[in-house]
């Protein structure tokens, strides 16, 4: 019983693996940009900046740190977090957040040539509330807006590698 157990565990593991799953993130494919190197414009250095600036490190694209030696200017046009009241209980208090974590970003060369129009990356998270649980709360808010904070690095990665020149008429 306890072989058959085992190759049955053990076969079911052989399947996962041959039908490609992986972790996301995980992955051994290397992403691909049309630009060796990039300037990142700006407004401060938070921690959105900070976690893209490492990420396109990891996939060996050149940070500069002056934008003449960059082929292309991501520019952090906006970035913003907050937080709305969703829902009230009967005695008026509150029972539920929406976060919310907007990022506007463009790209562009230096002859000023377009690589990737003006987007934005919105996010949202609902968070359950409680007075009694005020600490673990707040530590909640912040790994939510943690995760979006992540989720925006991710999918600005994925539009610049799709990212390339457009003709300005």
């Amino acid at each position: 019983m306890k072989t058959t157990t085992r190759l049955l565990l053990f076969a079911a593991l052989l399947s996962l693996g041959a039908c490609g799953f992986q972790l996301r993130g995980h992955g051994n494919q290397k992403t691909e940009f049309a630009f060796q190197s990039v300037y990142l414009k700006a407004p401060g250095e938070s921690s959105f900046v900070t976690d893209l600036r490492s990420a396109l490190s990891l996939n060996k694209v050149a940070v500069s740190s002056i934008p003449e030696q960059a082929t292309i200017t991501l520019e952090i046009v906006a970035e913003a977090a907050d937080k709305q009241i969703l829902a009230l209980s009967g005695a008026g208090r509150i029972r539920e957040y929406q976060l919310r974590y907007h990022v506007s970003l463009r790209a562009y060369d230096g002859q000023l040539a377009v690589w990737l129009p003006e987007e934005e990356i919105s996010l949202t998270r609902t968070l359950t509330y409680d007075d009694a649980q005020v600490l673990s709360k707040e530590q909640e808010e912040a790994l939510l807006y943690k995760d979006m904070r992540g989720d925006a690095v991710t999918q600005a990665l994925r539009r610049l590698s799709r990212a390339k020149p457009h003709k300005t008429e």
